[in-house]
């Protein structure tokens, strides 16, 4: 954005407020930097223009007329396109869902950022049904790594990663069933939250894993992620796995630092399969926070091969009717492991929900003797377009299902986490920073205290 390239949004929406620049102008901007750098990142499927504009210009009515504007006022932003926007077919990434209807009203989310002064401004290429790590679509095309186009945006929030690590929104919106927010933060060197399971509304969305999956922000900055998660906090019966819990704003808790909180950090399963600059990032941001305590997850092998058995089982009972009538128009990739979940015996996933219930018992019990836990976010910078294969602790293993080694086991329970980008070069990566339960305010105050140091920045890509 000219005057505005690589904002926070909290600077976009000071400016806006205070008189400095126009709404409409940060849009034209947005729209204007959209048009110029998405043709080499393939983030977005839909541009919002005419919309933005109108609500650009509503802000700026409001403005002059001394009425309040929002904490996120002019801030432009885009979702993942399995969220409902109004006017839009919700395509969750498919064929099949193209011939749906647009939409009749916004998602629950979307009205409350905007209800915070946030514009929208499109909506974000993504994995197909949200069940990818790696940003690739074979309807859309690859989403496409900002610091190295050639290189995976991760999955299968891809396109939300692009287009904020690339600097064509500041906020962007996706979901995390078993990493999906973190992983393209962590291969796009941007913040992303994963909240607590239960804490935002995922009306109006299309479903994947619906006992897994999550909504969350993506940001340049921590204080961004607060802002818009403070903004989409609050109950919503539409949802029926929404908690009925009063909204806990995080802002106001960012200042506190890290004094008086106990941090560990993950070994055992944590450390196996991580290439050296998996470890390197960990042990980075462990220096930074003075962190020497290890403590191990009970069973986290075994929670991520449970975490699969009900991913794959519920995903193939949401989509078994596609998969009897239009098998040829899904991803092949996708197609087959849905009907390989088909085939999973009941008795297997009954033996995955009870574990998942033992596993959850025994990782709350950590947290009664530390508040924060660190891991590494992915095994690995991000991979190439297409790559089929990389090494595991010497094994060749397949890309797609193993990047998410280490977000599934945390998804799998509903943990809240910020994913923080540590700006290695050539390709940056991320750190989990995982919280107990309800606790986001935690984790994004060592987020921030990281963030004041100076050990972990979005860094800004090389763009053409």
């Amino acid at each position: 954005m000219a005057g505005f390239d690589f904002a926070k949004g909290h600077e976009i929406a000071a400016a806006v407020a205070g008189g400095a620049v126009s709404a409409r102008t940060v849009v034209e901007d947005a729209l204007s930097t959209i048009r110029s750098r998405d043709q080499a990142l393939n983030a977005f499927t839909d541009v919002t223009a005419d919309r933005a504009l109108a609500k650009a210009d509503a802000i700026d009515s409001d403005r002059a007329a001394g009425k309040p504007v929002g904490p996120l006022a002019g801030v432009p932003f885009a979702v993942k396109n399995l969220f409902d926007v109004q006017g839009l077919r919700t395509r969750a990434g498919s064929k099949i869902n193209r011939e749906r209807p647009p939409s009749q009203h916004d998602s629950p989310l979307i009205q409350k950022m905007e209800a915070a002064g946030a514009v929208l401004v499109g909506a974000l290429n993504m994995g197909e049904y949200a069940y990818d790590f790696t940003g690739e679509n074979v309807h859309d095309g690859a989403s496409r790594n900002p610091h190295d186009v050639t290189r995976m945006s991760g999955g299968s929030s891809g396109g939300s990663g692009s287009a904020v690590g690339g600097g064509l929104v500041p906020l962007a919106l996706g979901s995390d069933t078993n990493g999906s927010i973190r992983v393209p933060s962590s291969f796009c060197g941007i913040f992303g939250l994963k909240p607590t399971y239960g804490r935002l509304s995922r009306a109006r969305s299309f479903p994947f894993v619906v006992s897994f999956d999550h909504l969350g922000p993506f940001a340049r900055c921590t204080r961004d992620l607060a802002l818009s998660y403070d903004a989409m906090q609050g109950f919503d019966p539409e949802d029926a796995g929404s908690a009925n819990r009063a909204a806990e704003p995080s802002l106001p808790q960012l200042a506190r630092g890290i004094d008086g909180l106990r941090i560990a950090v993950a070994g055992g399963y944590f450390r196996k399969g991580a290439f050296p600059e998996a470890l390197q990032a960990t042990l980075h941001v462990c220096k930074a926070l003075g962190v020497s305590r290890e403590i191990e997850l009970p069973e986290a092998e075994r929670a991520r091969a449970a975490g699969y058995v009900i991913t794959t089982s519920e995903g193939a009972t949401l989509h078994l009717d596609r998969l009897r009538q239009r098998a040829p128009d899904f991803d092949p990739a996708t197609r087959d492991r849905l009907i390989a979940g088909a085939m999973i015996p009941a008795s297997l996933v009954m033996k995955a929900q009870k574990f998942r219930r033992w596993y959850r018992e025994q990782v709350l019990t950590l947290f009664n003797d530390v508040d924060v836990i660190l891991a590494p976010a992915t095994p690995c910078t991000a991979p190439a377009i297409g790559q089929q294969t990389f090494l595991l602790d010497d094994v060749e293993m397949p890309v797609r299902p193993n990047i998410g080694i280490y977000t599934q086991p945390i998804s799998f329970i509903g943990l809240p986490v910020v994913a923080v980008p540590v700006p290695l070069k050539p390709m940056p990566i991320g750190v989990q920073v995982i919280a107990a339960p309800w606790r986001e305010d935690i984790a994004l105050r060592v987020a921030q205290h990281l963030e004041d140091m100076g050990a972990v920045v979005a860094p800004r890509p090389p763009l053409s």
